[in-house]
């Protein structure tokens, strides 16, 4: 089963409390979004956002340039639903990220838990390089090194802020990492690291 497939089965298969990923609501990644006090009218992407409640959250905040990219064409579907009328005003792509080019600079790259599934050094490489080339801020949630090993059955890349600094530190300035305890719709602890990004002057 290819990556496209093996995505586009969980979403059309599984409800938001069957995957552990979901969230009540994005409370972290909105506070991050909104520390960085940029206008309303700001670019923001959302890498692998499938049927997140991050592009309901930002639409209710008043922000207007709003992007979700998900290989899973099933996933913006359920979102674009969900939204209802509301779904126009967002840009939806779907696309794997690592065949993703984009057509303009987005002022905040999110990626909550899409990054970590990169595991071969390349394709880690080419990432890391279209967040720096293609956005001013980026905020990039992963596994940190206490947490799981895989996700839905797939490998992840675990990290810690000293494997933070050996991959962004030449390409962004590293503001700030946190780490974060997401409780999933099971009950369980999933642990996350938080890195926050901006250009280099």
């Amino acid at each position: 089963m290819s990556k496209k497939e093996h995505w586009e089965t969980i979403y059309t298969t599984k409800t938001p409390q069957e995957v552990s990923w979901t969230q009540p609501y994005p409370t972290l990644s909105v506070d991050l979004i909104q520390q960085l006090k940029l206008p309303l009218s700001a670019s923001i992407i959302d890498i692998g956002g499938g049927d997140s409640l991050l592009v309901d959250a930002l639409l209710e905040l008043g922000y207007s340039q709003i992007t979700v990219l998900d290989i899973a064409e099933s996933a913006l579907k359920k979102a674009q639903k969900r939204l209802g009328d509301k779904a126009y005003k967002i840009n939806w792509i779907v696309s794997d990220i690592l065949d993703f080019v984009p057509n303009q600079t987005y002022d905040i790259w999110h990626d909550r838990a899409a990054f970590h599934f990169l595991t071969n050094p390349s394709e880690i490489d080419k990432y890391t390089h279209l967040l720096s080339q293609n956005s001013n801020h980026g905020i990039v949630g992963t596994f940190s090194s206490e947490g799981p090993l895989k996700c839905s059955g797939i490998e992840i890349t675990q990290y810690d802020e000293a494997k933070i600094k050996n991959t962004w530190g030449k390409l962004m300035t590293i503001d700030q990492t946190l780490t974060h305890t997401h409780i999933t719709p099971f009950d369980t602890q999933q642990h996350f690291i938080f890195a926050c990004l901006s250009k280099m002057d």
